[in-house]
């Protein structure tokens, strides 16, 4: 389960039986699954839902083996601790039929650990999200130690089947790739606000309506092929290579105090206008699922 929506509906929109199980909580947890499930819904009926898709497809189970017995892959989305992550995992192995895929959501924990006490090691793999989940496409793939390159290359396969975008990662990183580049752009947003050159509002605007615009058709290498003119890439490298590795010296680490905390709580919660943390999903949402069907309109021209 993500805090900001649900990992079955990915699933279901393809038409795809979905069990679920959940180890912790009391009989109002599936409740309150079906609830976010049923609330993620009309977002997934607007991308685009193959041919038998149906919120009927989701099924809870009281048990694990009855859940993951003809599973042909495991989303595993337990919480972030590594102790409980390898028994659960060891746990999983032993139901799992032996040709299936046991892929985790963790953004924090290596697939080294997960797989540390499963006799199948070679079909782990993580298959880390972007949320919200159900809408983001970006999938970030990267196995352990043990994993096989044909099951990483299975379940980069399947995650593009139900209409994702993975990516292989081909080394290991606290984070993974996504998540490093947002802290690397924080890092400077904050040091910004700190310095005093920017307040946190307009440092949310210069990204949202500056870069993060463009970033939503296009990777930062691929805008720098239009920044360099009739010349692309070559006439970028060439003549502006040099300045902005200059900027990228001249970046700095913030000293994250309590003092700035405040600051971006107090700020942020004048951005927000009034607005519930539900109210600007839902609005943050509609642009994206807005954006995607723009993209596809591209047809090939965008990758």
């Amino acid at each position: 389960m993500s805090k900001r929506g649900l990992r079955e509906p990915c699933y279901d929109r393809t038409g795809a039986k979905a069990p679920v199980w959940r180890r912790a909580g009391g009989p109002g947890r599936p409740r309150t699954t079906w609830a976010r499930y049923w609330a993620a819904w009309p977002a997934l009926a607007k991308a685009g839902l193959a041919a038998g898709a149906s919120r009927d497809r989701l099924t809870f189970t009281p048990t694990m083996s009855r859940a993951l017995a003809d599973a042909d892959l495991v989303q595993e989305n337990a919480p972030e601790r590594p102790e409980f992550k390898v028994k659960l995992f060891a746990e999983m192995d032993a139901v799992v039929p032996p040709e299936s895929i046991i892929a985790s959501s963790s953004s924090g924990i290596t697939m080294d650990v997960m797989q540390s006490q499963c006799k199948h090691p070679e079909r782990c793999v993580i298959g880390h999200p972007f949320n919200p989940p159900h809408i983001v496409p970006l999938v970030e793939v990267v196995g352990g130690a043990k994993t096989s390159d044909a099951v990483i290359e299975r379940a980069m396969s399947f995650y593009a089947s139900i209409g994702k975008k993975p990516i292989r990662l081909r080394k290991a990183l606290p984070g993974h790739a996504a998540n490093r580049l947002q802290a690397a752009l924080y890092k400077e947003m904050l040091h910004l606000i700190q310095d005093g050159v920017l307040s946190v509002a307009d440092a949310d605007i210069a990204v949202s309506y500056g870069p993060g615009l463009r970033w939503g058709v296009m990777g930062q290498s691929l805008q720098w092929h239009l920044g360099g003119g009739a010349g692309g890439i070559h006439h970028f490298m060439d003549h502006l290579m040099e300045p902005l590795v200059n900027m990228m010296k001249d970046l700095k680490m913030p000293d994250v105090t309590p003092a700035l905390k405040q600051t971006l709580i107090d700020s942020v919660e004048t951005e927000a206008n009034g607005h519930s943390v539900e109210q600007l999903a839902e609005a943050e949402n509609d642009v994206l699922l807005g954006l995607l069907a723009l993209r596809a309109k591209a047809g090939g021209t965008l990758p």
